[in-house]
């Protein structure tokens, strides 16, 4: 174990006039135990005032008990400084007044404070474990096992148990005043801690758990990423008594932090993987968090439907046109979204494969997907197309038709009859075509046909007057040259039919 910090006797301005005897050392030269005292004054100091209250201590000791020097060998106050007690040397195996009977074995450390019926900070405690575990590892002793020390006197103890000197006592390494002697020290509140101060002394690591492991998202209770992830830990046993911790990889350390790091970034290889957290104690003794699962993977999403556009039904105008974008994405990993990024800004859940736009005729356009999967991988697909609205007067006309005009047809025009099988026939080169038309009630019926198959037979009746209504489309899955035919049915009743053109993509 590391040497903590230690103020000096200097430190507290130890008046060393009144003490001038000579230090002395345990007659084994070796500490078998740490015995642990709380010095049952007052908790209502602050840690600037702890110099003055050791020296109220030393000066009680010597002036009033005629001991030598200050009894215990070491002091903490509440915000876990730790002072150099009786003379001799921190690092030596000076023999302290702290423990009758066992002064000859033992090292005393008293947090200040009475601690019968309050808890000491955890500031203290920590500063006593890393103490204790210090001056027990100079003689190799475990600070969570027992050892047998030799009464140098008779008594009793808190326990009512009792022994004549010379009787060799089994007692932890780390032990209370009261295990040793008649006295409530070093508090109930502290004694019932004792456990905790041996754990944090010896290790392991105590209330290691791994929190979270984060990476791009998480499937379950599988965390997914492209390779990098960061884990996430805490412990109860404070940091200046951890090594280290070390990130685990399918069992073999990836990743090596400070005692004092709470996280720890590593990347991955491609592929399924264990991560854990072993913390190391600065004993050795190691202690390890459950397993997380992660699975890296840097395979892009596929589009397995390229994004393609096709007419829609609805409303035509010359700057709104209506089309369907459709797609399909797929990823091993699951996808998380696909996103529209032009002509506008979209984003789509994963299920969705089709939406509906408009789009403004005679202007080349281009459609730009990008999927993305839950690890962040994207791929990136696209299609063009421009819509081209072909008037009725651009179609090759058979039987009678006559022109109407409204601002309410497409360029202010339109053809209609009521001719029994008059047509109209538009040809041109592309991949999705749609049949504009105005409805009423009175509104007749047409075949339509496409390539010279019919298709269709439309009705145009509408119970309200429509006008520019794509009412019929067809998509083909390549561009190329295509006849669309339309004939007058002659509706008994409706037979008239009006026309407002044609529009298709390319």
């Amino acid at each position: 174990m590391p040497r903590p910090s230690i103020a000096s006797r200097a430190d507290w301005s130890a008046d060393e006039s009144i003490s001038p005897e000579e230090p002395g050392y345990l007659p084994g030269g070796k500490i078998k135990a740490v015995v642990l005292h709380h010095t049952a004054g007052s908790n209502d100091y602050t840690c600037a005032e702890a110099p003055a209250i050791i020296r109220a201590t030393y000066a009680y000791d010597v002036e009033q008990l005629t001991w030598k020097d200050i009894g215990y060998n070491f002091l903490v106050d509440k915000c876990g400084t730790i002072y150099e007690g009786r003379k001799g040397g921190v690092d030596r195996p000076v023999m302290g007044a702290h423990a009758y009977g066992f002064n000859s074995e033992t090292t005393g450390i008293a947090i200040m404070g009475d601690y019968s019926s309050i808890a000491p900070s955890k500031e203290s405690m920590a500063s006593v474990a890393r103490l204790a575990a210090w001056k027990l590892g100079q003689y190799g002793v475990d600070p969570t096992g027992t050892t047998t020390l030799t009464a140098g006197a008779t008594g009793p103890n808190y326990y009512r148990q009792t022994w004549e000197a010379g009787t060799r006592m089994t007692l932890p390494t780390i032990h209370g005043h009261r295990d040793g002697y008649n006295t409530v020290c070093p508090g109930d509140a502290y004694y019932d801690l004792l456990p905790t101060i041996r754990t944090w002394a010896g290790g392991p690591v105590t209330g290691l758990t791994l929190n979270s492991v984060t990476g791009a998202a998480q499937s379950g209770t599988t965390v997914l990423t492209k390779a990098a992830v960061t884990l996430n830990w805490s412990a109860t046993t404070p940091a200046a008594l951890v090594k280290q911790y070390d990130v685990l990889v399918d069992g073999k350390v990836a990743a090596t932090v400070p005692g004092t790091a709470a996280s720890a970034k590593v990347n991955l290889a491609v592929g399924t993987h264990k991560v854990a957290v072993r913390g190391v104690h600065q004993s050795g003794r190691t202690a390890t968090t459950s397993e997380a699962t992660v699975v890296a993977e840097t395979t892009a999403p596929v589009f397995s439907t390229k994004p393609n556009l096709a007419l829609g039904a609805g409303t035509v105008n010359t700057t709104a046109v209506p089309l369907t974008l459709k797609w399909r994405a797929t990823d091993t990993s699951g996808l998380k979204e696909v996103r529209l990024t032009a002509p506008v800004a979209k984003t789509y859940g994963p299920t969705v494969t089709s939406a509906a736009f408009t789009a403004k005729s005679a202007v080349a356009t281009s459609w730009n997907m990008t999927a993305y999967d839950q690890v962040g991988n994207t791929a990136s697909a696209s299609v063009s197309g421009t819509l081209v609205i072909l008037q009725e007067t651009s179609a090759t006309r058979s039987g009678t038709w006559t022109a109407r005009s409204s601002t309410s047809y497409l360029g202010g025009k339109a053809y209609g009859s009521s001719t029994k099988n008059a047509s109209l026939t538009w040809t041109f080169t592309g991949r999705s075509a749609a049949l504009v038309v105005s409805r009423a009630a009175t509104s007749g019926q047409v075949y339509v046909y496409a390539d010279g198959k019919k298709t269709a037979t439309v009705d145009l009746k509408s119970t309200t007057t429509k006008y520019r209504d794509a009412i019929w489309t067809d998509t083909w899955t390549t561009t190329a040259k295509h006849t669309v035919k339309i004939v007058v049915v002659g509706t008994s009743g409706r037979p008239t039919v009006t026309t407002d053109g044609l529009v298709y993509l390319k």
